[in-house]
């Protein structure tokens, strides 16, 4: 899957150029640091999932100690929260010195420090789905990336990726519709649908089309066909199965709101159970 991220310094991003062109998800950063925010990330991620693209974010770390890492973490947790936005692909950790802040203010490059701070923030952005970006050098020189146990990132602007985590940041000179992005390649689609957000879900209807959608992404595989069918946008799919079953629920005589919804929830799981049984 071809993709781009972006933040605040991408300006008037035409999402549907970009679908166009190919691109068919967008990593939006949350922000940076333990105070700084990134004034997009809502409209990018909005603007992206209007246009029919999927979305992860990305946080940019200063984090020089773990102790700052779980002030990042947390922060970045909040902004999720707060946007109230649904991610289809991980949270991703920024850890580099692009700007040098780190090596002007006596940063400790070993790999254990690097990889402790690295760890630190996922423990603590849970229960989101979170991974590493970084350079290869540092993947390859000052992160322990095996003993960190999740998805990999890899920046190496190149014809070829010489690392093949889960995604790739292959340019800085993407150019579509005038506008120049990050390029970005997303080798595996089994990630899709494993990120929770902590504001997702708060009605019967949220957790119906949650349930659905992951049950679609997890267990549903397209039996092959003389002429391959375009498939149906995913949350049309979802939304017209929750209307169905929602318009054939029958409230009990005398059932309060509450125990009616509950119902629901529990008439969906048992279809869902039923339906994977008879696989």
């Amino acid at each position: 899957m071809r993709g781009v991220d972006v933040s605040v310094f991408n300006e008037n991003v035409d999402w549907q150029a970009l679908k166009a062109a190919g691109i068919e998800f967008a990593i939006c950063r949350t922000g940076y640091g333990k105070t700084g925010f990134d004034e997009n990330f809502q409209s990018n991620v909005d603007g992206a999932h209007k246009a029919g693209l999927i979305c992860g974010a990305y946080h940019y770390s200063y984090a020089l100690t773990p102790a700052d890492a779980i002030e990042e973490a947390q922060f970045c947790k909040g902004i999720i929260e707060r946007a109230g936005v649904m991610l289809e692909l991980p949270v991703w950790f920024d850890m580099e010195d692009g700007d040098e802040y780190k090596k002007r203010h006596g940063f400790d490059f070993s790999k254990s420090n690097v990889t402790n701070i690295c760890k630190t923030f996922l423990d603590n952005i849970k229960p989101l789905n979170c991974g590493v970006y970084s350079s290869l050098s540092w993947l390859e020189e000052l992160i322990d990336w095996q003993s960190l146990g999740c998805e990999i990132w890899s920046a190496q602007w190149n014809s070829e990726d010489n690392f093949k985590g889960r995604m790739w940041q292959y340019t800085s000179e993407l150019v579509i519709g005038g506008q120049t992005f990050n390029g970005d390649i997303l080798y595996d689609k089994a990630v899709l649908g494993t990120t929770t957000t902590v504001a997702a879900a708060t009605s019967t209807n949220d957790v119906i089309h949650n349930i659905l959608s992951n049950a679609h992404a997890q267990s549903s595989t397209p039996a092959p066909t003389a002429t391959p069918q375009p498939a149906k946008p995913q949350a049309t799919s979802s939304n017209a199965q929750i209307q169905n079953i929602l318009s054939n629920l029958k409230p009990q005589a005398g059932a309060t709101k509450a125990t009616t919804e509950a119902s629901a929830d529990d008439k969906i799981r048992n279809i869902l159970a039923n339906a994977r049984n008879k696989k």
